[in-house]
C-alpha cells in the first residue's frame, strides 16, 4: 500500500496524528499537492456517503473530519506556495444562526468544503442574519450557508433571505440551509436555494451551483 492510500485510510479511520505524519511523508516523496487534496477530498466524500447511509455514525464522521483538518494543516502552506490554492471553486460565508450554539455539523461541512477547493469564511455560532449579509458583502462571497440545529432557530434562516430580498441582493448569492430539522419544504418556504442534508451533500450541491453559475456567466 502506498503512502497516499495509507493517508486516505488514516483520515477515514480518524487518526489525526497519523494523517498529519503521512501528509508530510507524501510531500517529502514528491507528491503533487493539488492531486493530494483532490484524492483526500474524494476520501472524505466516501465518509460522507457512509454517514448518510447509516454505515458510520456522527463520532466517526467527526474524527475523520478532524483528521482531514490535520492533513490539510500540513498541505495548506504547500498549496499556497504552489499557487494551486488560488484557483478556487467559490467563496462561502457560513455560520450558525442567532440563538443557536451548535457547530459540529457546520465545522464538518467547512472542512469538506475547504478540501473541495472553496474559500470558506466561518462566522461561528449565534450569528445575526444581518451579520451574514455584511460579511458576504465584505468578502464578495458567492454562497451564504446558514445552519440551524433547533426548530426554534430556523426562522432566523428565513430572516436572512428576507434581508437579502429587502436589500436587493437576493440574486447575488446562493443560499444553502443546513441543520437536522431543515427539510426541502422549509428551504422552499424560507426562499433559499438548496439544502445541505449532510456535509457530503453540501459539497456536491455547491460544486454544481458554482459550475452552473460559471456556465451562466459565460453564456
Amino acid at each position: 500500500m502506498g503512502t497516499l492510500d495509507e493517508l486516505v485510510l488514516a483520515i477515514q479511520d480518524g487518526d489525526s496524528a497519523q494523517a498529519s505524519a503521512l501528509a508530510r511523508t507524501a510531500l517529502d516523496e514528491g507528491a503533487e499537492v493539488a492531486a493530494l487534496v483532490e484524492r483526500l477530498s474524494a476520501g472524505m466524500r466516501e465518509i460522507g456517503d457512509r454517514f448518510a447511509s447509516g454505515e458510520i455514525f456522527l463520532p466517526e464522521l467527526m474524527l475523520a473530519a478532524r483528521a482531514m483538518q490535520g492533513a490539510m494543516g500540513v498541505l495548506q502552506p504547500r498549496l499556497l506556495e504552489s499557487g494551486a490554492a488560488t484557483v478556487k471553486r467559490g467563496v462561502i460565508v457560513i455560520g450558525t444562526v442567532k440563538g443557536d450554539v451548535h457547530e459540529i455539523g457546520k465545522d464538518i461541512a467547512m472542512t469538506m468544503l475547504r478540501a473541495a477547493g472553496f474559500e470558506v469564511h466561518d462566522l461561528g455560532r449565534d450569528v445575526g442574519a444581518l451579520d451574514f449579509v455584511r460579511r458576504a458583502e465584505e468578502v464578495r462571497a458567492d454562497v451564504i450557508g446558514a445552519s440551524a440545529l433547533m426548530t426554534t432557530t430556523m426562522p432566523a434562516q428565513k430572516e436572512l433571505v428576507d434581508i437579502l430580498v429587502t436589500k436587493g441582493l437576493r440574486d447575488k448569492y446562493h443560499v444553502i440551509l443546513g441543520g437536522a430539522p431543515v427539510t426541502p419544504e422549509w428551504v422552499e418556504e424560507a426562499g433559499a436555494d438548496s439544502w445541505g442534508e449532510d456535509a457530503g451533500k453540501a459539497v456536491t450541491v455547491l460544486e454544481q451551483a458554482m459550475s452552473d453559475r460559471i456556465a451562466s456567466a459565460g453564456s
